[in-house]
């Protein structure tokens, strides 16, 4: 079983990664395709490295994104977290659906900004 998360605000997927209030965990039959369980939790306070650590001791091992700092990309790649970036919005299932099926689409862009930062800002981002 694999674990993918991704990060949320008011219930749906949000595409700014920094700016999220919780996380959707779902955890997946790879061979079936199938989303097995799932579960929103609170996000831990955004702190440099919280995310990535936190994630990987839920489980997760996916982590499907917007935009993403490639600092907060490689912050989590040490933790052993596959990042997926430049995911567009969409309901959290139907996204990770999507992953399993090898049909998500992705704009290829690391971090699109957003209203919350400037991309420039990336050099003092934490993950």
């Amino acid at each position: 079983m694999m674990k993918v998360a991704l990060p949320m605000v008011d219930g749906r997927f949000s595409e700014h990664f920094g700016g999220a209030e919780a996380f959707g965990l779902f955890e997946v039959d790879e061979i079936k395709k199938a989303v097995v369980s799932k579960s929103i939790v609170q996000a831990p306070p955004h702190e440099k490295g919280a995310f990535p650590m936190w994630l990987r001791d839920q489980g997760a091992s996916v982590i499907l994104a917007g935009g993403m700092g490639p600092r907060a990309v490689q912050m989590f790649e040490q933790f052993g977290i596959k990042v997926v970036s430049g995911v567009a919005g969409g309901e959290p299932e139907t996204l990770v659906k999507a992953f399993l099926a090898g049909t998500l689409v992705t704009t290829g862009e690391v971090c699109s900004g957003g209203h919350l930062h400037h991309c420039g800002d990336h050099g003092h981002e934490h993950a």
